[in-house]
């Protein structure tokens, strides 16, 4: 039995790097990385959902589409979230 790596398997079941189902799997993939970010850091505040969002000034639903990745929220919005979490972000941007 051979052993494939986690980029290999990507590459076989995704598709390899640049084709569309992979642009999609990585964009999919780093949206639900960002929500559970702003979930952790939500809970180590000891905040709910309700208190988050009065804090940032959208409904308690605004923050649970954005910590379950169920749409795409504003990127102020996003920045407005991390701002009252008191957390750095940092962009790293590749062409």
């Amino acid at each position: 039995m051979k052993t494939l790596t986690l980029d290999e398997v990507t590459d076989k079941y995704i598709g390899k790097i640049g084709t569309p189902k992979r642009e999609k799997f990585e964009y999919d993939l780093n949206l639900d990385l960002l929500g559970e970010a702003i979930k952790m850091l939500r809970k180590q505040k000891d905040l709910t959902q309700e208190e988050l969002g009065k804090l940032v000034g959208v409904q308690k639903a605004q923050i649970s589409k954005i910590e379950n990745n169920l749409n795409n929220a504003r990127f102020d919005t996003i920045m407005k979230v991390f701002n009252v979490l008191d957390a750095k972000v940092k962009f790293n941007v590749e062409y």
